[in-house]
């Protein structure tokens, strides 16, 4: 019975791998695209075309790193918005965050604004009804990247073994745009872990706000994706259900009445980030040299890798001459990743990293993949820091919890060229995920990413990871004094150690 079930699954792969592309939803949505920016129609028109009048040429950069301020950019970006809204999302929770945007995305679709909402489909499972009601607005259009055919049961099990070498391909882009005229790109999804509401962990992550030229950019490729054959239309695979727009906003305005909802305005409006974004106290950096991009839809389709975005990650890494300085929360370099890194410490380069502690990491098999290269990293020169899973200094989570993950993906080198946004250093985003975020070349930008750097290196959120005299990994503690040696994962329990160093043997690094 077992070797027959065996067959079966690879007999189903092997047809999968012949026919995957011709088991996919074929798109049928009729094609659209960005909507004309005008000078005065809207809001965000008239209160933007003046500041960018006077820096012409220059888009506006403002770093997003409180979770807070990143859920009240969105909300007031959604807001202001009087033409368009175009969203684009690995995962979007029915949680509290999620559906409270969800709100804010509805409300603007009543005032007449154009909305289109681009998701993974691998995160949306179980969320029919929810989407399917805000698609029957006649403003919403929600599509799905890489769709399944097969919504819910065993049907869908099976399409997931039939279809296992092209489903595994997803859309991990985030992108926030309002009127062509506001560009939210970075690191996070729609979630409460995202926006410091999470009861347990909640994410430190980091987005960039634009606006200008480079928000054009971000249009083009949402068009690109929402266009492309790897996205379906919602409405060609949903079974629509008796829960209707109506009852679903009903649902969520009464949850804006609650307890839970009350406590979290009153944390966003606490937060002195967006006291400083509504009295127009907090500026952006302006700079010519700012650009938003993305892989290409059909990213594992070609071999033709001169689209890919780690190509040109590799090239600004490669370039650095005196420190590149890199921030991932799912780190697992690979051979010809750890070589290049040791190529620039030869060269006399700081090569730094920030990835998540075992404690912190979400993912025990991807810190499984990156700790069989510390030893290598170490011994090279390497400095490593790994985030806690607790800070001694960061604020609590709404519900009082202090546990962190790292989620910000960024480089910096040389304190001038770098990437904020969606793209970890691993197997997965360099191969199989398409990845989206902002390239710059830019001092401002450079030093405010390094201060960033900084912090989440810093004794008070990370520990500082060397090699003893007996060539073991040990982890300073430069919060106490005087400082710990620990000779353990920190924070970690034997049995998430355990499960950690089981899973680095496994053959899994290519899908990490």
């Amino acid at each position: 019975m077992l070797l027959m079930l065996i067959l079966l699954t690879l007999g189903g792969m092997i047809v999968g791998a012949l026919l995957a592309n011709h088991l996919m939803p074929k798109a049928v949505g009729e094609p659209s695209h960005a909507l004309e920016v005008e000078a005065d129609a809207t809001e965000l028109d008239r209160a933007l075309e003046p500041m960018l009048a006077g820096h012409p040429g220059h888009s506006g950069v403002v770093l997003i790193n409180d979770g807070f301020d990143a859920f009240a950019v969105r909300a007031l970006a959604a807001r202001s918005a009087g033409r368009s809204l175009d969203l684009q999302y690995y995962m979007w929770r029915d949680d509290l965050c999620g559906r409270l945007l969800a709100l804010e995305v509805w409300r603007a679709a009543e005032r007449g604004v154009r909305v289109r909402m681009l998701v993974d489909d691998m995160n949306a499972h179980g969320l029919d009804r929810q989407m399917l009601a805000l698609d029957a607005h006649p403003n919403i259009e929600l599509r799905l990247y890489n769709a399944f055919r097969n919504r819910r049961g065993i049907r869908r099990l099976l399409e997931m073994v039939v279809r296992a070498l092209r489903i595994n391909h997803r859309m991990h882009n985030k992108a926030w745009i309002a009127d062509g005229r506001v560009a939210i790109v970075g690191g996070r999804n729609v979630g409460e872990e995202y926006f410091g509401a999470a009861a347990e962990v909640n994410f430190r992550d980091l987005d960039l706000l634009l606006i200008g030229p480079a928000v054009a950019g971000a249009e083009t490729i949402f068009d690109r994706y929402w266009n492309s054959e790897a996205v379906v239309p919602l409405a060609a695979v949903g079974e629509r259900g008796s829960r209707g727009l109506q009852d679903f906003v009903s649902d969520i305005e009464r949850q804006v009445d609650s307890e839970e909802a009350q406590a979290y305005f009153a944390r966003v409006r606490a937060s002195s980030g967006v006291a400083a974004f509504l009295a127009r106290e907090r500026h952006p950096i302006w700079s010519e040299r700012v650009e938003v991009v993305a892989d290409p839809p059909h990213k594992w389709r070609t071999d033709d890798r001169q689209q890919w975005l780690v190509g040109r990650l590799a090239e600004i890494i490669d370039a650095s001459r005196v420190r590149a300085w890199l921030i991932s929360p799912y780190f697992v370099p690979g051979q010809s990743g750890t070589e290049r890194l040791l190529t620039l410490v030869r060269r006399g380069v700081d090569v730094g990293i920030v990835t998540n502690s075992l404690a912190a990491n979400d993912v025990p098999a991807v810190h499984g993949g990156y700790a069989r290269y510390r030893k290598p990293l170490l011994a090279g020169g390497a400095k490593l820091r790994e985030l806690r899973a607790q800070g001694y200094t960061e604020t609590a989570g709404l519900f009082g919890s202090s546990g962190a993950s790292l989620h910000t993906k960024a480089i910096v080198v040389d304190g001038q060229r770098g990437f904020v946004g969606s793209f970890n250093v691993d197997a997965r985003s360099a191969a199989l995920n398409t990845e989206m975020g902002v390239l710059f070349d830019d001092p401002q930008l450079g030093a405010a990413l390094e201060e960033e750097y900084r912090h989440l290196a810093s004794p008070a959120l990370s520990f500082s990871v060397q090699l003893g005299q007996d060539d073991r990994v040990r982890w300073e503690d430069h919060a106490t004094q005087p400082p710990t040696i620990l000779k353990r994962e920190p924070g970690s329990g034997l049995a998430r150690r355990v499960v950690a160093r089981v899973l680095r043997w496994l053959p899994i690094e290519s899908q990490l």
